[in-house]
């Protein structure tokens, strides 16, 4: 019993997009402290993605694919069932965030909402796809899609397209959950606030910490840390119940 509290996640493997910093490598490292074994997903920083890998003690493996490229998710899925054979969970985590206003040109604009909808949604659509057919045959799986609190509560007026496609991404788990979780297909969506991560530093950098948590109630951003821990959690096979469920880290500044 007690091999089985401290490695939960024991004979997974677990393909997490995004994996070379931030959230995506903490999830990394989480999920293999629990017994998982991770592919880590990056699109160009190689060296970062070598040094998770290492943190982790080295069970896993490094993919590279560009997902903003519209055949990167299946070229990254058939390499990670090349590798692994089966796949237990797939965490889609890959994602960026886009500053336009509405006053730019029409051009930069559809630029803008085309490549985040391509890389927040489509690709994570896609891997989800072929996740969904891989695990109505292998015996089930999950799904776990970051989403955010853009998706929930609404973007500000320069990152518009950034609360639409977290948005679209948790529906996408909600009709997912309901449609496949009797045949062993569990999909569920993390909501995360403000997280200590490069880019959260940046616009530390721009203004200041105190405006930046203003308005969460505990007084601090969450770590990416509990993120992952979270994310870890979701995978275990006791949770099944937790099959289309988004759930909301923000230390209480958007509750429902």
């Amino acid at each position: 019993m007690g091999r089985i509290m401290e490695k939960p996640l024991d004979g997974q493997t677990v393909l997490v997009t995004g994996a070379s910093g931030g959230i995506g490598a903490a999830i990394v490292e989480r999920i293999a402290l629990e017994g998982a074994r991770p592919i880590i997903h990056y699109c160009q920083d190689e060296r970062a993605a070598e040094l998770v890998l290492e943190r982790t003690g080295g069970s896993g493996v490094i993919l590279q694919s560009d997902l903003t490229d519209p055949e990167g998710p299946c070229e990254l899925w058939q390499k990670a069932v090349a590798f692994a054979g089966r796949i237990h969970g797939v965490i889609n985590n890959a994602g960026i965030r886009t500053e336009v206003p509405i006053e730019a040109s029409s051009a930069t604009w559809k630029t803008a909402w085309q490549r985040e909808f391509q890389l927040n949604l489509f690709a994570a659509a896609d891997l989800c796809k072929e996740a969904i057919q891989h695990f109505r045959t292998e015996g089930g799986g999950r799904i776990v899609n970051m989403a955010g609190q853009a998706g929930q509560r609404g973007s500000a007026a320069d990152i518009l397209p950034h609360g639409a496609t977290k948005a679209a991404l948790i529906n996408l788990t909600k009709s997912i959950a309901s449609s496949f979780g009797r045949e062993g297909v569990f999909a569920m969506s993390v909501a995360p606030g403000l997280v200590r991560t490069e880019l959260a530093e940046k616009y530390i950098a721009a203004h200041d910490e105190a405006e930046a948590v203003g308005d969460i109630p505990i007084g601090y951003m969450a770590e990416p840390g509990e993120i992952a821990e979270l994310v870890a959690f979701l995978l275990r096979h006791s949770q099944e119940s937790l099959n289309g469920a988004t759930l909301d880290v923000n230390g209480g500044s958007y509750i429902r």
